[in-house]
């Protein structure tokens, strides 16, 4: 049955869900638990096992190792093989998880995501009351990689759809293809593929010792050459298997195939977790030949920084009042302590780990017009820089964790009021943070837009305070 959801609004899990396995190359015993989390906090890794319990965000600029899966590292910890359970999560749908894990790699589990889509559905998915912001590719994203024989592009398209090429001039495998029209089909179509190796690849990292956690049902064994029945015989040793042989097809006989061309179906399930590393759910048509972990990283940071470019040339905030809000006015007031007459944010439009964009609707019923200029209404500059802060409160006290928190100014900088802000107007407040919350000390870039132009702008730092 195909997974149905939204695609317009974001989606997290409704419980916490917890598995156990080996890692592949560690042979390290960890469980991994899947946590609901807030509208805009994307995915976050968490190595619950290290001193302070440290964080790496599921970013492609933080990818160190591509050799033998995917590998993040941030915050003086790692996390390795994050590509299968990425591609669950973004295949089933969700959009906000914290994935906490007590070692340093992530489950093999059976190779491929169908343990983690099955943890999933026993959780459940859980809609939000958030809209889902989407980047749509306006033109095409090319990567290459000569050596490799490499070449991947994103294409317009309306929905996400990846086809795959795999040739590895292997008789075995000869030349495949795997497509997925529509995420929906993912869970199907997809997420049972598991990952393949050669033999000769086995075997060098049998030799190295790299592959600590493997067994014969957690990948499919391509064998590329004759092998002797002295090999055989220590493979069997290496498996703890007494009936591991050769099919003429040239798989060992570790396992059946789930479809013909699983290994192409693989690489597409491995360029959807490694995408997931974009930071942003995209619309465009990808074309994979010949892809790998390296080319899908090395792609997901193209695409990452094409989009960073866009947005930075068209950095004004795009409103459509038509679109539900990530929190309203009812949220807002649930979250901070500030009520009329000083509750300057309407509702929140936009929300990731780094930056918020609020909605302040400026109306000629405001208490503060007939005490400033009432026979021409102009708002205070200091109540646009205190909802500035409102908002900038609003994503600091998303970041924070459990409890109930408050936000006090600590500095203004670089305050700029470059037009007046009158009765009729639209405020939006975009906050933006310039470095990591440390300490609780939180440091932002506040603009204000009115009609498609910045009003005011500053530099604020405040403290968060838990009540």
């Amino acid at each position: 049955m195909s997974v149905r959801f939204n695609p317009d609004k974001q989606h997290t899990l409704k419980s916490a869900v917890s598995i156990s396995g080996t890692g592949l190359h560690t042979g390290i015993l960890v469980d991994l638990t899947l946590n609901p989390a807030s509208p805009g906090f994307g995915f976050q890794f968490q190595r619950i096992d290290l001193p302070n319990q440290p964080i790496i965000k599921a970013d492609c600029d933080l990818v160190t190792d591509t050799s033998r899966g995917t590998t993040l590292e941030a915050n003086g910890a790692k996390v390795s093989t994050v590509e299968h359970v990425l591609a669950a999560l973004v295949g089933m749908g969700v959009d906000n998880c914290l994935i906490e894990v007590n070692g340093p790699e992530m489950p093999i589990m059976d190779g491929s995501s169908w343990p983690f889509v099955e943890l999933i559905e026993e959780a459940g998915v859980l809609e939000q009351d958030a809209a889902k912001i989407w980047y749509t590719i306006d033109e095409n994203i090319f990567h290459t990689d000569e050596n490799k024989r490499v070449e991947m592009v994103i294409m317009p398209a309306v929905e996400y759809q990846i086809t795959t090429l795999i040739d590895f001039n292997s008789p075995v495998l000869g030349t495949q293809h795997a497509q997925l029209k529509t995420m929906k089909d993912f869970k199907d179509e997809i997420s049972h593929s598991r990952t393949f190796v050669f033999l000769h690849e086995l075997e060098m990292l049998l030799q190295h010792n790299l592959i600590k956690g493997g067994d014969v049902n957690n990948a499919i064994v391509i064998v590329d050459k004759a092998v002797g029945e002295e090999e055989m015989e220590r493979l069997r040793q290496t498996f703890k298997k007494d009936n591991i042989e050769v099919k003429s097809e040239g798989y060992l006989n570790n396992l059946e195939l789930r479809f013909p061309n699983e290994p192409a179906r693989h690489k597409l399930l491995d360029i959807v977790g490694d995408l997931a590393l974009i930071g942003y759910p995209v619309k465009g048509r990808i074309i994979a030949n010949r892809p790998g972990h390296s080319s899908n990283v090395a792609f997901a940071k193209k695409i990452k920084q094409h989009i960073k470019k866009n947005r930075h040339t068209k950095d004004v905030p795009v409103y459509d009042p038509n679109q539900p809000p990530i929190y309203d006015h009812q949220y807002i007031a649930k979250t901070l302590p500030h009520r009329y007459p000083f509750a300057l944010v309407d509702k929140v439009i936009e929300l990731t780990d780094t930056k918020i964009i609020g909605v302040k609707n400026v109306t000629f019923n405001e208490w503060f017009f007939p005490g400033h200029f009432p026979d021409n209404p102009v708002m205070p500059g200091v109540l646009q820089i205190e909802a500035l802060a409102q908002c900038g409160g609003i994503l600091a006290i998303n970041l924070s964790g459990d409890g109930q928190y408050d936000t006090y100014f600590l500095k203004i900088d670089n305050c700029k009021f470059k037009q007046m802000v009158k009765p009729g107007d639209t405020m939006l407040l975009k906050m933006e943070l310039m470095a990591p919350i440390r300490r609780g000390i939180c440091e932002m870039k506040g603009t204000v837009y009115v009609g498609g132009k910045v009003a005011t702008e500053a530099d604020l730092v405040a403290q968060i305070v838990k009540r």
